[in-house]
């Protein structure tokens, strides 16, 4: 069974672009680990940074317990988060730890500094994860680069505004409920994410891109993914062999409004 770590940079980023993907292949059996690089810590207007984290860190070991999952966080401060020597070993460490040979992060292009960020850092701890005289903490360096995939942007656009096609979907059907579930475990992010983002419901907001992003692959709920094949990283389409009958593929690129 492969060994698959999810990485994004706040606790609840995972939950609205990967959790159904991530519950399909903990069903098959396979080692899912969940990782943020920040506690979050300036996801609230109400409590101190150090306690939001606390708050939100519990909330992500929770999402992940309903499929199994490992949670562990980098505490690297929320909007600190840039493509330098001691993050990047931080996240290679997290790499190292999952033992990872597929990995699922950001997208290179999003409206956040810090999922642009994770993005840039994670391609690079790819590489450095298994180097064995790149330091970065206890765990032992990794066999061989990882297979390396991007989620989907929030709202599947760029900062310009420009619309993301993915290489394939998952179809999360089957464990949508699940994937809801995982997100539900965030209370925390309900006034916030209204507050910051005007987004009312977040739950809500995560169907409506989940729906929207399944009409691409001609299902009802879909998440969709890029495979990052420049070398010298693996260009083999493990994940999409892992999902199986899952595997769902674009039938339709044309740019549409989210709804």
């Amino acid at each position: 069974m492969a060994q698959i770590l999810a990485i994004h940079a706040h606790p609840d980023d995972i939950e609205t672009l990967a959790a159904g993907t991530l519950a399909l292949l903990a069903a098959a059996g396979h080692q899912i680990r969940i990782a943020t690089v920040t506690g979050g810590d300036l996801g609230s207007a109400r409590t101190a940074p150090d306690e939001t984290a606390a708050i939100r860190k519990a909330e992500a070991a929770q999402a992940a317990a309903l499929i199994g999952a490992e949670y562990r966080c980098g505490d690297v401060p929320d909007l600190g988060v840039f493509n330098d020597d001691p993050t990047r070993r931080t996240v290679t460490e997290l790499l190292r730890w999952a033992g990872a040979e597929i990995v699922l992060t950001a997208s290179p292009a999003d409206y956040h500094p810090d999922h642009e960020a994770v993005s840039q850092l994670v391609r690079d701890a790819c590489f450095a994860a298994s180097v064995p005289n790149y330091r970065s903490g206890q765990a032992a360096p990794l066999a061989a680069i990882p297979h390396l995939y991007f989620m989907d942007p929030i709202g599947g656009r760029d900062r310009e505004g420009r619309w993301t096609v993915p290489d394939f979907g998952a179809d999360v059907g089957a464990v949508f409920e699940t994937k809801r579930a995982m997100l539900a475990c965030h209370v925390s992010q309900d006034d916030w994410v209204a507050r910051q983002h005007d987004i009312p419901n977040h739950l809500a907001s995560m169907e409506a891109w989940t729906r929207r992003r399944g009409r691409d692959f001609g299902i009802e709920v879909g998440e969709g993914f890029r495979q990052y094949r420049h070398h010298p990283y693996p260009r083999t389409p493990l994940l999409q062999e892992l999902l199986g009958a899952a595997l769902a593929k674009v039938v339709d690129q044309a740019p549409r409004a989210a709804s």
